[in-house]
């Protein structure tokens, strides 16, 4: 290192001297170049802006999905409907290829067509309550007095037997209500994104391994449901998970021991499930009102008709494909998605009408600007999320490839067999977890991802969405794009109406809990990522694909 006293330096120090500013005079002369192509980019972006922000049509496609469609399980004819009405808004759009693909057998539809739940004494009182999606009717109206099923051992069920036959059953003790000290809603703080931003990338999830108590405890609840369903009984209540009148519902239980594989058990929409008593949640408040009562001796009355029907004429499922096709990469994809599937108490407003219709009015954007990306753009709109992300779990096996799982006892045997679509796929981009505003990516681990990102979140950094997360979050339809080795990224969410909070899976979840603004924050945010990538030179990295 030379001196601090050598002001005048050597002739090769000036001839270097020389060629740095040469290619520095040579880098400013094409700084005007590099400004009109950026210049051009932030065109595009403020011109997405101004249609998410300023010409929305967001809420009408959220308003169609919950208020007009109605509740959309897989299989049922409201899923059916909304996704020909997506299909429908694609092609007048302009879309490619827009079409429902199928996929399966996924298994029999089902759908509610009347209910009535009341208490008739000591005193009359309508009940909170739902059946649960696959429960079969009641073929008429049940009026009984209700039977609690106190157990708390297996020897406590010896003194039902010969007593439930055509009963209404109340399976569950009381549950706790606890009181709601915070708000049902909730944004993300400034210290949350930055534990995100701070978190360490998580490692492979392990397989979930019940203690001996939980053991114990579904052995149990099987035995209950045989003696149940051996005696004869009419109906089960349960009582909800959430409370303040809420009604969180989900499908019919299909009791199995603690010792059958999850992957061996029939469920409620298997053309081959066995038969099961109907079932019905209620409020959680009211449901431990009738329990006290019988617990103090006095005999309650209820009443209870359920009117179901099956479809089980299609047992194959749909997903909604369409795509803006790209320029000189037009073979690579960078891809849109989220379910459109919901539960069926509610009409599955902000989860996942929210999401689905962000989806949509994202390509609506693309497409009524005659952007022209360098790959095309894709959009899958899912079914059957709710089962276990069935749907984009299919589209990945037929598309992109699969993971063959390995025997018993030998770890090191699992492999992959990757489709021709495989290597050329850029990336996936997931909207779920209700209603609320994009704070940034959750990369799965992606730590190579991270630059580009935070490069492309930079023109939408002053709308809130500017953190990058190492961190994974599962249980949707990311995953099905993460698990064999493709880039496949959830947005960080504002939870709000999201999460474990009154919406998802309830009564609750309507139109009346989606957030206009946000959705169009989220539509803003995520056309101008996804117009970015698709005009990129690189594809985003891949993470290295792991095999246990």
């Amino acid at each position: 290192m030379p001196g601090a006293d050598n002001i005048h330096p050597p002739a090769c120090h000036r001839k270097r001297t020389l060629v740095v500013l040469t290619c520095a005079l040579l880098i400013l002369a094409s700084v005007p170049a590099l400004s009109q192509s950026q210049k051009k980019d932030l065109d595009a972006t403020s011109r997405i802006r101004d249609a998410a922000l300023n010409h929305s049509q967001i809420m009408d496609m959220v308003g169609y999905l919950t208020d007009v469609t109605g509740p959309r399980l897989t299989g049922s004819p409201n899923l059916k409907r909304a996704e020909e009405y997506a299909r429908d808004r694609l092609r007048e759009w302009g879309l490619a290829n827009a079409h429902l693909e199928s996929w399966g057998p996924f298994g029999r539809g089902w759908s509610l067509e009347g209910f009535t739940a009341n208490m008739l004494s000591p005193a009359f009182s309508l009940l909170i309550a739902y059946p649960k999606a696959w429960s079969p009717g009641t073929n008429g109206t049940i009026r009984g007095e209700a039977v609690f099923l106190d157990v708390k051992t297996s020897a406590d069920l010896d003194k039902y037997k010969g007593k439930l036959k055509g009963k209404i059953v109340l399976f569950s003790p009381a549950r706790h209500v606890d009181p709601l000290f915070g708000p049902p809603a909730q944004r993300r703080t400034d210290e949350e994104l930055q534990r995100l931003a701070n978190a360490q990338a998580s490692g492979q999830p392990r397989p979930f391994q019940p203690t001996p108590e939980q053991r114990a405890a579904e052995d149990l609840s099987y035995r209950k449901w045989q003696l149940i369903q051996s005696e004869g009984a009419a109906v089960v209540l349960e009582p909800s998970f959430r409370d303040a009148g809420t009604v969180y519902v989900t499908s019919a239980t299909v009791p199995y021991p603690s010792d059958v594989p999850f992957e061996k058990r029939a469920n409620a929409w298997d053309l081959n499930s066995p038969v099961v008593t109907p079932q019905v949640s209620v409020a959680a408040e009211q449901y431990n009102r009738v329990v006290r009562l019988v617990a103090r001796g006095i005999p309650v009355q209820l009443e209870v008709n359920i009117a179901t029907r099956f479809y089980n004429d299609d047992p194959m499922s749909y997903n909604v494909i369409a795509e803006i096709p790209g320029t000189d990469l037009k073979d690579e994809v960078v891809m849109i998605g989220g379910c459109i599937d919901s539960w069926h108490a509610g009409t599955g407003a902000t989860d996942n009408a929210a999401g689905a219709a962000t989806v949509l009015e994202v390509m609506r954007i693309l497409q009524s600007l005659a952007l022209k990306p360098r790959r095309t753009i894709r959009i899958g709109l899912w079914s059957a999320e709710e089962q276990g992300h069935l749907g984009s779990r299919a589209y990945v096996a037929a598309h992109l490839g699969r993971r063959i799982n390995a025997a018993d006892g030998q770890p090191d045997q699992v492999r992959f067999e990757f489709k021709p679509e495989y290597e050329k796929f850029d990336a996936y981009f997931n909207f779920d977890y209700g209603t609320g505003r994009i704070r940034g990516v959750f990369l799965q681990g992606n730590v190579a991802a991270q630059a580009l990102f935070r490069d492309s979140l930079d023109p939408v950094k002053d709308l809130g969405a500017s953190t990058l997360s190492i961190a994974n979050i599962g249980a949707t339809d990311h995953i099905s794009f993460d698990e064999i080795g493709v880039p496949g990224f959830q947005w960080i969410r504002d939870y709000m109406e999201g999460s474990s909070t009154r919406a998802p899976h309830t009564n609750m979840d309507t139109y009346d809990h989606v957030l206009e603004d946000d959705l169009k924050q989220s539509a803003a945010v995520a056309a101008s990522v996804v117009y970015d990538l698709a005009m990129r030179d690189e594809k985003v990295p891949r993470k290295p694909l792991l095999s246990h």
